[in-house]
């Protein structure tokens, strides 16, 4: 069994056609619906996530993304990058049979990102949340038809970005004026919101945050079937949490390689950390390759196109070691 290597979702540059010709070559077996946000609002993971909304509209402020009463140029533009990447990928999957990962940003981390008409973020009106999260399980239901449509033998997995989900539990999401803070929202509201909107796909579901203390317990209760993380933020107190993870079935997309240009160890020692991981919690070694997902600490938009093609293939060499000494 080898172990499985992926991105995690953004790249630099911005040829739709070159980055889907470096994912499906890095990741034959894993590839993924790659981000280019460097190409402006809209193709930033917020604003792409904003232009799948149904019934609900977005437009660039100077202070980020605000609510529309319709559509606008911005969400339009988003749309149409989309289907850019789309095609892209579907030129170079032809044939494809596999997993296939998708990437949309978690109800969440949208409500603290995207601003109501008076400037404040719509996490702070729980019926406007609701409503966000109504709306965005709606475009993802259809946005995950149109991934099937055109790549019919892909086993697609569906990726929430929620970098700001542990901020909203514990009520550390800033104010527009930056001098307070909204309240946190209640867990067992973010746990079901998140189910509802997990439960517009029937395949596997991961979560990617790349912010410390990711609530490992929660998403797994809300039927998360995988959880993306930046390894080197993990601490010893997270191990029971990801211990009964691991053994629940939960998959562990451990991002152990740095997302911005930095010099890479050898792949074995890129995953030293994940071996020692396993002889703390006492799991049986063999199980290594078939419960974790090689992966880059965080999106590649930060680092340099060549910087972004050797991690990717690092990955990949990472994982094999992973499988083949999981000692």
């Amino acid at each position: 069994m080898s172990a499985a290597a992926t991105g995690v979702g953004s790249l630099p540059g911005g040829d739709a056609r070159e980055a889907a010709k470096t994912v499906t070559g890095s990741f034959e077996e894993f590839p993924y619906l790659a981000e280019l946000p460097a190409r402006g609002p809209g193709a930033d993971m917020i604003g792409r996530s904003l232009g799948l909304l149904v019934d609900m509209y977005a437009h660039v402020e100077p202070s980020g993304w605000r609510i529309s009463d319709r559509p606008g140029r911005d969400s339009k533009r988003a749309r149409s990058w989309l289907g850019e990447d789309l095609d892209a990928l579907e030129e170079f999957t032809q044939g494809y049979t596999g997993k296939l990962k998708v990437q949309a940003v978690g109800p969440w981390t949208l409500a603290g990102a995207l601003e109501l008409h008076g400037g404040e973020a719509m996490l702070q009106d729980r019926g406007a949340c609701r409503d966000l999260a109504g709306s965005l399980a709606e475009g993802l239901r259809e946005h995950l038809a149109d991934v099937r449509k055109r790549i019919p033998g892909a086993d697609v997995v569906l990726q929430l970005d929620e970098p700001s989900l542990t901020a909203v539990l514990l009520g550390r999401v800033r104010s527009a004026s930056g001098y307070r803070t909204y309240r946190a929202v209640d867990r067992q509201v973010v746990e079901g919101t998140l189910r509802d909107v997990f439960a517009v796909h029937d395949g596997d579901v991961v979560v990617h945050s790349c912010a410390p203390e990711v609530p490992f317990a929660l998403l797994r209760r809300a039927g998360a079937t995988g959880v993306s993380f930046d390894f080197s933020l993990l601490t010893e107190r997270e191990d029971d949490a990801v211990g009964e993870a691991v053994e629940g079935g939960t998959k562990l997309f451990a991002g152990v390689v740095p997302g911005t240009d930095a010099p890479l160890s050898d792949p074995g020692g890129s995953v030293m950390g994940v071996r020692k991981l396993w002889r703390r919690l006492g799991l049986a070694p063999g199980t290594l390759a078939e419960s974790v997902v090689v992966t880059p600490s965080c999106g590649l938009a930060g680092a340099s196109p060549a910087y972004a093609r050797a991690v990717q293939a690092h990955c990949v060499r990472a994982a094999r070691s992973l499988a083949d000494n999981p000692e």
